[in-house]
């Protein structure tokens, strides 16, 4: 399992040097078959080659992650140092991070990644890091533990993320209250809001925000 975790590791934090690589393996595994077989159709495999390098640039941390998940063991970790780089995605400077990463049984592992490689369960389409200095919950694989993947929906960081997803209807809902307070519909959807945010995330969200939202309740009344 270790192998095959630093192999993950590899193409993930480094998919634009892997690219070649996945081609040249596949033009070899083809020829290697071709010659097996007599039959110079199987070089055809250095274009599967081709699309599986050219889909891990956009998915290897994707892929990467549900392995580590699947197969790893828990373990926590904090961003030591961040630094802005030149390169750009989506018009957004690439930033890289230094982890220090502790094991089950005590351990503390240097490790890193950057924007592009940074493996996040479960997947989505959102890069979403920790901030610098607050502890988050990864998994990593015993025997290969710089490879880790960050578990946000289980960490401090993620779980706020997903509070303030989850807001979003109830103040949309609101600020329609607030716009038309006498219109019927406005009231129904901001109390139908608040109480699924309520039902869904009030043991994550803060103390004051649920109080906030039960006293809203009441004062819309039914």
């Amino acid at each position: 399992m270790a192998t095959l975790s630093a192999f993950f590791f590899f193409i993930s934090q480094h998919s634009m040097l892997a690219f070649p690589l996945w081609i040249i393996a596949g033009l070899a595994l083809g020829a290697a078959v071709g010659a097996l077989r007599k039959n110079g159709a199987w070089l055809g495999l250095g274009a599967v080659g081709f699309i599986l390098g050219f889909a891990n640039i956009f998915l290897g941390s994707a892929v990467n992650a549900v392995f580590v998940h699947a197969n790893g063991t828990y373990g926590t970790a904090v961003i030591t140092q961040a630094r802005e780089t030149n390169s750009q995605l989506n018009d957004a400077n690439i930033w890289e991070y230094d982890v220090v990463m502790k094991t089950a049984d005590g351990r503390d592992v240097k490790t890193g990644f950057d924007t592009m490689s940074a493996s996040l369960y479960p997947p989505r389409n959102a890069i979403e890091i920790p901030p610098a200095g607050e502890r988050f919950v990864v998994k990593y694989i015993p025997g290969f533990e710089p490879n880790i993947a960050i578990l946000r929906d289980e960490s401090a960081f993620g779980k706020r993320l997903l509070v303030q997803k989850a807001l979003e209807p109830v103040e949309r809902a609101a600020a329609q209250v607030s716009a038309s307070p006498d219109n019927g519909e406005f009231r129904r959807e901001y109390r139908e809001a608040i109480e699924t945010f309520l039902a869904q995330h009030a043991e994550a969200a803060e103390p004051e925000a649920v109080a906030f939202y039960r006293e809203e309740l009441k004062r819309i009344g039914t």
